[in-house]
């Protein structure tokens, strides 16, 4: 049966993303009503953490931002779709990097670099940065459950160059790429929540007691990587500008948690300009902070 179900949806995921992302973006309203109005995904969680993020904003603004949020969502669900079979050409157009000179400056300088994101406006879409930044690059990658679809998703996000792990092989795989020799990018996504058992460090983000993953921090120390964020910006529906920007601080500095403080601060400031444009519907605060916790 899974089989079936596999290719069932494979051959129509396939059909519809024949057609130009233009008219794609019809799907989106209807997929709007299923998420937003019913049966809806996740509408309490987004509420509660527009809520308390936001507690100075009346509850009509809220509302604003949470329909905008799902009418976006909408098209990344779409535009991931798409991803699937979309040319370089046409990521070249839609998805630009403003100043791939930043980090290919660096790994010239002989010095690997790690990339530090978030699931803000259309993170899919980073899987074609190795067209404009021809550097190998790492990055982490949950595997899925059903091998059929996991096939799937790896060769849509590595079609480009991508070097896929999974988070418990990272740094082995770090290891064996600067083995073989030249300088490498790491990205990560580091807003997800850690597992209760793995939260080393909390900090006050967006109004609330966040528990961060230190691993990005961790592995730049470690390797003596510069770190950068990434800031994308939604020019308009499916039109997205890439531009890195170096953080205050440096991996290794005296100043302990020091990069994982700048690049929460800078996700936050991005986030309070344009909330709408940030993955709500995930359960950033579903643990909460213990007296132990220090």
């Amino acid at each position: 049966m899974g089989a079936v179900i596999y290719h069932i949806t494979y051959v129509l995921i396939r059909f519809i993303t024949l057609f130009p992302l233009g008219m794609l973006y019809g799907l989106s309203y209807p997929l709007f009503f299923v998420l937003y109005v019913f049966p809806g995904y996740r509408r309490k969680v987004t509420r509660t953490n527009l809520l308390n993020s936001f507690p100075g904003k009346s509850i009509g603004e809220i509302r604003k931002i949470e329909r905008r949020f799902y009418m976006h969502l909408s098209d990344i669900f779409i535009e991931s779709l798409k991803s699937l079979h979309m040319t370089e050409s046409e990521f070249r157009k839609r998805y630009v990097i403003l100043n791939p000179e930043l980090p290919l400056s660096i790994i010239d300088s002989g010095r690997d670099v790690l990339i530090i994101g978030a699931h803000y406006n259309n993170w899919e879409w980073f899987i074609s940065m190795p067209m404009s930044v021809p550097v190998k690059t790492i990055t982490v990658y949950k595997p899925l459950k059903d091998r059929r679809f996991d096939k799937m998703m790896y060769r849509m996000r590595s079609r480009f160059g991508m070097i896929l792990s999974p988070m418990s092989h990272i740094v082995r795989d770090i290891i064996s790429c600067r083995k073989k020799g030249g300088n490498l990018i790491a990205a990560f996504i580091a807003d997800q929540t850690p597992p209760r058992g793995d939260i080393k460090f909390w900090t006050t983000f967006l109004n609330q007691d966040t528990p961060v993953y230190l691993g990005p921090e961790k592995i730049s120390s470690r390797f003596g990587m510069k770190v950068l964020f990434i800031n994308v910006k939604k020019i308009k529906r499916g039109k997205y500008e890439v531009l890195f920007e170096e953080l205050p601080e440096e991996p290794g500095s005296k100043n302990e948690h020091a990069v994982t403080e700048a690049h929460t601060r800078r996700l936050e400031e991005i986030i309070r300009e344009k909330p709408e444009y940030w993955l709500w519907t995930h359960r950033r605060w579903k643990h909460r902070r213990t007296n132990t916790d220090g």
